[in-house]
């Protein structure tokens, strides 16, 4: 006969278990990313009342912006605030600044519901002065957020960016480039230790420019009955693909291999930007293979709406988890460096109307 304690759960076990819950769990509602490189936005406590109004639950902050934080103490709103790839080395240096950093800028809001906190965005490996400092600075983060008894409410990770796989079709064998195990790998293994996910940027709207010989419109718009087969794998969408692409090549990056199990191999992930362009992308269709209308406020409303959708399913390789995804972004940020493109992903015109429908659920 079992005795009472092979019966029961431990209070200390069912704590532990509450914490690993709490810091992986994930649902499908689909959060916003709030950046400020544009001129004539409203201000933060208007920001943040749109962000209400429109049942928008979950935010994306890509700095401790003070003003920001203020505006969300009390609201119900999951934040995901960032740290400048420039703060890093001072946070990994040393502990004391990283408890430093968290006290000034989590602590100091008991009123704001911080969920993650992400170490960086798209830090490249191979160009960035600043990769090797992501991880010690993940590392000096999180053990401050336990210090300041959070570490059971906020979720310390890193982004990346697709282009780090040296394959990523069929998804099943996803694989990351050689030369950036260094630094992905270890960053793998201190998330699955966590419990934590992965951060990833994922734009099939970018994939589609790159490849619009081989990808449909249609499948980079996450539209029904577009859907491919790779690999021995029904994929209704790209989007999906582009996700099973990262778990696959995580779980060989682990040693794992390619597995459909949840939660096998490695974390998990979370999509911390996805969107569409409303102007200013591809070529034109003069030019014989050009994209024509991709970049459109038509095309920006399906794929957004269409995401909405496809976040409740789960991909083929976690089928049934719902994934975490944040819309890039809340405004079109004029001030952004690059293509004309980059400054068109906003879902909201700075004077706060809709640019297009679009239901937060």
């Amino acid at each position: 006969m079992a005795t009472s304690q092979q019966n029961f759960m431990s209070p200390i076990l069912m704590l532990g278990l509450l914490i690993l819950l709490s810091l992986n769990s994930t649902d499908a509602k689909v959060g916003v990313c709030y950046g400020r490189l544009g001129a004539n936005l409203p201000c933060p406590t208007e920001v943040v009342a749109l962000y209400k109004k429109h049942n928008i639950k979950k935010m994306r902050l890509y700095d401790p912006h003070p003003p920001t934080l203020l505006a969300l103490g009390g609201a119900d709103i999951d934040l995901m605030v960032g740290i400048p790839e420039s703060d890093l080395p001072h946070l990994a240096e040393s502990q004391g600044h990283a408890d430093a950093w968290v006290a000034a800028n989590i602590s100091a809001y008991p009123a704001v519901k911080f969920r993650s906190i992400a170490v960086g965005n798209e830090v490249n490996p191979s160009s960035s002065a600043y990769s090797r400092f992501v991880l010690p600075a993940m590392q000096n983060i999180r053990r401050a957020v336990c210090g300041a008894g959070l570490g059971n409410r906020i979720a310390v990770s890193t982004s990346i960016k697709p282009d780090l796989l040296q394959k990523s079709s069929p998804p099943k064998e996803g694989e990351f480039y050689s030369n950036v195990t260094w630094y992905v790998k270890p960053i793998i293994e201190f998330l699955r230790d966590e419990n934590a996910p992965l951060l990833v940027n994922v734009y099939p709207y970018f994939a589609y420019l790159n490849d619009m010989e081989n990808i449909s419109r249609g499948f980079a718009l996450l539209q029904r009955g577009c859907g491919v087969v790779l690999g021995g794998v029904y994929y209704d969408n790209l989007f999906y693909a582009m996700l099973d692409a990262i778990y696959a090549a995580m779980e060989r990056m682990l040693g794992n291999g390619p597995s459909v199990m949840s939660g096998v191999g490695g974390p998990g992930l979370t999509v911390s930007e996805t969107g569409h362009s409303s102007r200013g992308g591809g070529r034109p269709v003069s030019d014989g293979d050009g994209d024509g209308d991709f970049s459109s406020v038509e095309n920006a409303r399906i794929y957004n709406n269409n995401l909405m959708r496809v976040v409740k399913k789960g991909t083929p390789m976690r089928p049934g988890i719902p994934i975490e995804a944040y819309i890039f972004g809340m405004f079109d940020e004029d001030m952004k460096p690059g293509p004309e493109y980059e400054r068109h992903f906003g879902i909201f015109l700075s004077n706060g109307t809709r640019k297009y429908g679009l239901r937060f659920y």
